[in-house]
């Protein structure tokens, strides 16, 4: 089938591509709609591996998608063929402890999209368990559901972060999951969400979209506890840490309140130094993230009930004849666009 290749480093083809998958009882088929373009998709391209994920050989791209069911199983009572759906990326053992403890995202043996050596869903079609797949109300669109991955992990971090109504958050980094992670804690109960960086075209993307649901601040023209001063902040309840940079762990502890709880999300290339006196005298606690786990429902909930309105997140839309042209602009990582996506059909 026809289908976007990684070839080897810095180098990606779109042809026909020797793929074949049976469909079991408990699968469905499914004809992709929309595709996005993701951080690691672009890492893969351009690095050809991300730390200890190398890539040995040709691989498809691709694992924020949506698509819809020309095919369903034997056991398939919840989908049928004509549903537009979407579909988690990470398929676990089913029978793994990870799973059964209700935390398949950590299961060791988990099969993800686009992670070496799995290909991923930037085809014609592909083939998924119906468990992992969901079908999307008629007025979220295609778009909207190929946005679910990446708006899954902010939500996962909300979910995660106990939020209080009225709570107010700091989310450090502008990249889609901090863009996506500030909508989860707003429209999660949020009273006020600040979201702050040093890339001018994201904050601006968010103040031209989201100002009245999110307040940017400018690390070029001022830090986070000047900002916080001139505004009369003694602190926030929550911090999420969606940037990766090893920076953010310097002061992070004193943009918090005391019983305040940051969540990480960004993984950090380094070792970070982190205040374990600080946290320990305003007792702050930490929570991690590693994907998300039984998130996707309630994030189309979310979606498709007004509460989050994602549509604008979609900056550039390239057809799928057009897939390398549109691999090659995104990996310029132009500042003005959130997410870039691929249409299929």
């Amino acid at each position: 089938m026809k289908a976007l290749v990684l070839e080897e480093k810095k180098k990606i083809s779109l042809r026909d591509y020797p793929i074949s998958e049976t469909l079991g009882p408990d699968d469905v088929k499914i004809a992709i709609n929309a595709c996005g373009i993701c951080g690691s998709d672009i890492h893969y391209y351009t690095e050809w591996r991300i730390g200890n994920f190398v890539v040995n050989e040709p691989m498809i791209l691709g694992h924020e998608a949506s698509g819809t069911v020309i095919e369903v199983g034997a056991n398939v009572k919840n989908l049928k063929q004509g549903d537009r759906v979407c579909m988690e990326p990470g398929i676990p053992d089913f029978k793994s402890a990870e799973t059964l403890k209700g935390m398949y995202n950590l299961d060791p043996a988990v099969r993800f999209w686009a992670t070496p050596p799995i290909h991923g869903c930037l085809r014609e079609t592909v083939v998924h368990p119906a468990s992992l797949t969901f079908k999307l109300p008629d007025n979220v669109s295609s778009h909207e559901g190929a946005l679910v991955e990446p708006l899954a992990i902010g939500m996962w971090a909300a979910k995660k972060a106990r939020i209080v109504p009225g709570d107010i958050a700091l989310v450090i980094g502008s990249g889609t999951i901090g863009i996506a992670t500030a909508l989860a804690a707003e429209s999660s109960g949020c009273s006020k969400v600040f979201i702050a960086d040093i890339k001018r075209g994201k904050l601006a993307f968010i103040t031209q979209h989201y100002n009245n649901k999110l307040e940017t601040i400018d690390l070029n023209e001022k830090d986070i506890a000047e900002f916080f001063a001139e505004k009369g902040i003694e602190g926030v309840n929550l911090v999420f840490e969606a940037s990766g940079s090893t920076r953010a762990y310097e002061s992070i502890c004193n943009y918090l309140v005391p019983g305040g709880r940051m969540v990480l999300i960004g993984m950090p290339s380094e070792s970070v130094p982190l205040d374990v006196v600080a946290m320990q005298s305003k007792e702050l606690s930490i929570e991690t993230i590693f994907r998300y786990v039984n998130i996707y429902p309630l994030v189309i909930n979310m979606i498709a009930s007004g509460k989050l309105h994602v549509a604008p997140l979609v900056t550039k839309i390239y057809p799928f004849a057009d897939a390398v042209a549109a691999f090659e602009y995104a990996s310029t990582l132009p500042e003005k666009d959130v997410k870039i996506m691929i249409d299929l059909a």
